[in-house]
């Protein structure tokens, strides 16, 4: 069996399993702002997550980078990093234990989220950051 990923690349399924032996771990999102520092405010403080590290090199470089409790993946923003587009914007889904409770600890924390979204694939909260970037924090339904 032959499937084709992209134009010009055939992948077997002996090549998959030979993947599949290495761990692809993400580690780190960039995400684009406009004010750093609001940025921190919100995410360290507003959030409550950890900001692992906030380096100003010089006026022109910056970099901030975040830790969502229990997560093995930060984000990263900041000046002169040059990771994403000015103006763009990330949609982030990230897994919580129980969507009631994280809806109540954002709602607690005064971060404007709707109520939870029931679908079948999952309950969700959303909620945006001051720049526009999208989360989804998604509860896992089992059948």
């Amino acid at each position: 069996m032959l499937v084709v990923t992209c134009p010009g690349h055939t992948d077997t399924r002996r090549d998959r399993r030979e993947v599949a032996g290495m761990d692809f771990r993400i580690e780190l999102i960039p995400l684009a702002v406009q004010d750093v520092d609001r940025s921190v405010e919100f995410y360290g403080m507003k959030l409550g997550w950890n900001v692992d590290f906030d380096q100003t090199v010089s006026p022109e470089l910056r970099f901030v980078q975040v830790t969502p409790p229990g997560s093995a993946c930060s984000i990263c923003f900041g000046i002169g990093l040059d990771m994403m587009p000015q103006g763009s914007s990330q949609f982030i889904q990230v897994v919580v234990a129980d969507a009631d409770e994280a809806l109540a600890l954002l709602r607690e924390r005064g971060v404007d989220c709707d109520g939870v979204d029931e679908q079948p694939w999952g309950r969700f909260v959303r909620f945006d950051d001051p720049d526009g970037n999208r989360w989804a924090l998604q509860q896992i339904v089992r059948p």
